[in-house]
């Protein structure tokens, strides 16, 4: 039996104490500020349609419309794959996936426009739209037929169109309460915040709202639509938008990168609009810090371009906006923008290529790494949470099946999850 090593020590166990006495009020708003990702599904994208074109069909309208376009445009996995530069091993997973994707949910994240999409309206006829995209929205959560989220973007809070953005907002959700109550999918959209005043005003107005109907503090999340300079940089030097998120008091769902709006703000012409500009790349970067570990997921924008017209235009269109799609994926924006329905194929094309090509080296490193088996990369915990959440992220849009994933890695769904969500301050989770 090998000697007994003596541990040496110099400090009373008091300073340890002290020590975390002084802290105590850093770990609470550790806790507070940064609880990490919520662990829910993010879609891929946000649909817009405005509020006086949305129908019962409008969805399924969608993807009946996609379908139409990969039948006229891409009738076949290899052509499909050959338009975008898909590799030949993924053009048939791919293609399969994405006709069956709009088959089954063509969209994941509806948003009805009150804003751009809709706009100035004589304030009998918003009020009347508003109220009749809460009844279709009642009705599609009612009888299986909605988005997995939905909701509105309402004006903003500037003060031309401050007093219908709050009226649109109390219509569409007294709507929705006069139905049934708020669907477990809502999410609102704030666009065009400037100050962080102006969210404080939305939390306001939602505040009132559950007051008066009875529901839970804080039932209410939205998201803050970025489209001014403003909120990247603020006068005084600093981040707007970090003070957004914090002024939000745990509401923010996502901050949305309005790619013309931002664009035209900071004087980028017409031409050269677009989510893969410098001027986009900046702004992106400093809300995707300002968010980060704070629960607040950040969405790309949209493309102008779309796939209409003869084959060629639509073939070109498409390989626009699947290279946009894989290039903000790659830069962990994982959200963005789709507004029209042929953009659909290229969105899932682009999103599913992206999980199923890194599907198996991904699977690899997270076993090796739960089974402590090594390998020819040394990986972390902080790594296995990024691969755990990358295979997440992968099965709930489709892109894989859980059995594949459990198969090629030999962990279950809340194996994955316990990787991706470690407690604050535990990053050393180890699968069963």
């Amino acid at each position: 039996m090998g000697q007994q090593e003596k541990v040496a020590t110099s400090l009373a166990g008091a300073v340890s104490e002290e020590i975390s006495a002084s802290l105590a009020a850093v770990d609470a708003e550790l806790a507070s500020r940064y609880p990490g990702d919520p662990g829910t599904r993010q879609p891929v994208h946000t649909v817009y349609v405005p509020g006086d074109v949305i129908e019962p069909g409008t969805l399924r309208s969608w993807g009946d419309q996609a379908l139409a376009a990969l039948d006229e445009h891409a009738p076949d996995a290899a052509s499909f794959a050959a338009v975008l530069g898909i590799p030949e091993e993924l053009a048939g997973p791919v293609h399969d996936r994405v006709r069956a994707k709009l088959e089954r949910e063509p969209v994941e994240d509806l948003r009805i426009d009150f804003e751009d999409g809709y706009g100035p309206r004589p304030d009998a006829e918003e009020d009347r739209a508003a109220a009749r995209a809460a009844r279709l929205v009642a009705e599609a959560y009612a009888n299986g037929t909605a988005a997995p989220y939905t909701g509105i973007r309402m004006k903003c809070m500037e003060a031309g169109v401050r007093d219908r953005g709050i009226r649109t907002t109390d219509v569409f959700l007294s709507g929705l309460m006069e139905a049934g109550g708020l669907p477990d999918g809502l999410v609102l959209t704030l666009p065009k915040v400037t100050y962080p005043e102006q969210v404080t005003a939305f939390v306001h107005l939602l505040e009132a709202f559950e007051k008066a109907h009875g529901l839970d503090a804080g039932r209410i999340g939205f998201e803050i639509q970025i489209e001014t300079s403003q909120s990247i940089l603020a006068a005084d030097g600093t981040a707007a938008v970090a003070r957004m998120i914090d002024a939000a008091r745990g509401r923010a769902t996502g901050l949305h990168y309005g790619t013309f709006d931002y664009s035209a703000c900071v004087g980028v012409s017409a031409a050269y609009q677009a989510s893969d500009h410098p001027a986009a790349d900046h702004a992106k970067a400093v809300m995707q810090v300002a968010a980060a570990g704070t629960g607040v997921r950040v969405s790309d924008g949209s493309t102008n371009v779309l796939p209409v017209g003869p084959t060629g235009q639509v073939h070109e269109a498409w390989r626009l906006h699947y290279g946009l799609t894989r290039r903000a994926l790659a830069r962990a924006y994982y959200q963005g923008w789709d507004m029209h329905p042929g953009h659909l194929p290229t969105r899932y094309a682009a999103v599913y290529a992206f999980y199923r090509e890194g599907l198996e080296p991904a699977a690899a490193r997270l076993a090796a790494y739960a089974a402590k088996a090594g390998g020819d990369v040394m990986d972390e915990p902080a790594t296995a949470k990024a691969l755990s959440g990358y295979l997440l992220r992968g099965i709930d849009c489709g892109a894989l099946d859980t059995e594949e994933v459990a198969r090629l890695t030999g962990l279950t769904r809340a194996d994955l999850d316990a990787f991706a969500s470690p407690r604050r301050g535990d990053l050393t989770v180890t699968a069963p």
